[in-house]
C-alpha cells in the first residue's frame, strides 16, 4: 500500500468521519488537487456553511423589523449574547454565568487587568512567557505604564532553557515559589501560538495564586483547539479570540471568562458600561449601575449581532461534536503529520502529544518563501513566522490525513530530503 492509499485508509476508519463538507474549502492556488489542503486554521479558521444562512436570517429580521428585532426577531437582539453562553461554557469548562461573548481578545484582556492587576508594594510584576503573542507583549507593557510602572523591570518574560523551544512546566513552578511575592499578575498563552505548545495550566494556575498573584490565561490558540476546565481548575480570568480554531471569521468577537468566586464579589473593580449592568433594570435608564452576578457584568456595549452570528454558528458544531472527541482526533492527525515529518526538518513543538495542540511548528530556511511555494506548487496553505518558522495546524473539523500527506509529500519535495 503506497503511503497516498494508507492516507485515505486511515480517512476512511477513523472513528470520527471529518466534517469537512460543511466548511468552505479553499481551492488549491496550484498543484494536482483542487482544493488546498489548509493548514491555517491557527491563523484563520475556514467559514462553515451554516455561517451565510444566520447571517441572511439577521439580515432578513433586520430588514423586515427594524428596531423591533430587538424583542421580535427570530433570535432577539436585545438578548443575542445569551444564545452563546452555555455552548462557550462547555467549550471552555467553565458556569454559563461565568462566561460572556464580547468585544476582541486584547480589548477584553484589558478590561480583565484593569480588574485583575492591582500592583501594590513589592507586588508589581507580570509574568508572561518570552515567546508570547505581540499583542499580549503590548497590552502588559502598557498597564505597567498605566500603573505609573516601568515595563523593563515590571514585565518578567519567562524563557526556555539555551538550545530548547519550549518552557518547561517545572521551571515556571520554580519561578512562582522562588520569586511569586513580587508577582501580582500571571498571563500566559494557554497554547503558544508560535511553538504550539500546551501549557500546564491548571499546575502553572495553582502555583500563581498559592504565590498570592491572579491567573490569567489568554486561550486564542486552546479554545476549540484542547479540552479546558477553567472552572475546575481555579483559572481567575481568561479570554480568547474565536477565529482561529473557532471559524467565526476574520476579527469576529472574542469571549471572555471570569470565575464564579470573582463575578459573585461585587467588590471587584470593573470598568463598566450599559450591557454591564442588569437587563431587568437595563431599560430604566438610571445612572447607577446594577451589574449582574455573572461574566456580564464586564461587558461595556450592546453586541453586533452580525459579528456574533458567525460565532453561533461555529459554536453550534462544537456542541454537537464535542472537544474531547475532537481532541483524540486531534491528537491522531497531529502525530500522524509529525511522524511523516520528522525525516524531512525539525519540529519545534513538543513531541509529548499531551505537550501540544494541533499544530506543528518546523524550522526551516527561507520560512516565508517555502509558505509561498508549498502554496503555489502543490495547493498547500500553511503560514510563517519570519524568519525560520512555518506552523501547520491540522485542524480536525476539516483536515485530513490525507491533507497530511499532501504536506509533507511536499515538503520533502520542497526542502530536497
Amino acid at each position: 500500500m503506497s503511503p497516498e492509499e494508507e492516507a485515505r485508509r486511515l480517512d476512511a476508519a477513523d472513528p470520527l468521519p471529518t466534517l469537512r463538507g460543511e466548511f468552505h474549502v479553499p481551492p488549491a492556488p496550484g498543484g494536482p488537487y483542487a482544493e488546498a489542503a489548509y493548514f491555517a486554521g491557527n491563523s484563520l479558521g475556514l467559514q462553515p456553511r451554516r455561517t451565510a444562512d444566520l447571517l441572511r436570517e439577521e439580515l432578513d429580521d433586520w430588514a423586515r423589523l427594524a428596531v423591533e428585532a430587538h424583542t421580535r426577531g427570530r433570535r432577539p437582539w436585545v438578548s443575542y449574547h445569551e444564545l452563546l453562553r452555555e455552548p462557550a461554557a462547555r467549550l471552555v469548562g467553565a458556569l454559563p454565568h461565568e462566561v460572556v461573548a464580547m468585544n476582541s481578545l486584547t480589548v477584553n484582556l484589558h478590561l480583565l487587568m484593569a480588574s485583575f492587576y492591582r500592583p501594590a508594594g513589592p507586588r508589581t510584576r507580570i509574568v508572561i512567557e518570552d515567546a508570547a503573542f505581540p499583542s499580549d507583549s503590548y497590552a502588559v507593557a502598557s498597564q505597567a505604564v498605566h500603573h505609573g510602572l516601568d515595563p523593563a523591570g515590571t514585565v518578567v518574560r519567562l524563557r526556555p532553557r539555551p538550545g530548547e523551544d519550549a518552557l518547561r512546566t517545572e521551571d515556571v513552578l520554580a519561578f512562582l515559589e522562588r520569586e511569586g511575592g513580587t508577582v501580582a499578575l500571571v498571563l500566559l498563552g494557554g497554547v503558544n501560538y508560535l511553538t504550539g505548545q500546551l501549557m500546564d495550566i491548571p499546575a502553572i494556575t495553582k502555583a500563581g495564586r498559592a504565590a498570592g498573584a491572579a491567573v490569567g490565561w489568554d486561550l486564542a490558540h486552546a479554545a476549540g483547539n484542547v479540552p479546558l476546565r477553567l472552572h475546575d481548575w481555579d483559572v481567575d480570568f481568561a479570554a480568547w479570540c474565536t477565529y482561529k480554531y473557532l471559524n467565526s471569521g476574520p476579527g469576529a468577537v472574542a469571549g471572555c471568562f471570569v470565575h464564579e468566586r470573582h463575578v459573585r464579589d461585587a467588590s471587584v473593580p470593573k470598568l463598566s458600561g450599559w450591557w454591564g449592568t442588569d437587563p431587568a433594570v437595563r431599560f430604566r435608564m438610571d445612572p447607577d449601575i446594577a451589574p449582574p452576578a455573572s461574566a456580564d457584568a464586564w461587558q461595556l456595549s450592546n453586541p453586533p449581532i452580525l459579528a456574533l452570528a458567525p460565532v453561533l454558528a461555529s459554536l453550534e458544531i462544537f456542541d454537537r461534536v464535542g472537544m474531547d472527541a475532537l481532541r483524540a482526533k486531534s491528537e491522531r492527525l497531529t502525530g500522524y503529520l509529525a511522524s511523516s515529518l520528522a525525516p524531512v526538518t525539525e519540529i519545534v513543538t513538543p513531541s509529548d502529544p499531551a505537550a501540544r495542540g494541533a499544530q506543528l511548528s518546523l524550522r526551516v530556511p527561507d520560512a516565508g518563501g517555502l509558505t509561498r511555494r508549498l502554496a503555489e506548487a502543490h495547493g498547500v496553505v500553511v503560514d510563517a513566522r519570519e524568519p525560520d518558522i512555518v506552523r501547520l495546524a491540522p485542524v480536525p473539523l476539516y483536515c485530513t490525513f490525507h491533507d497530511c500527506h499532501r504536506a509533507a509529500e511536499a515538503l520533502a519535495d520542497l526542502l530536497g530530503r
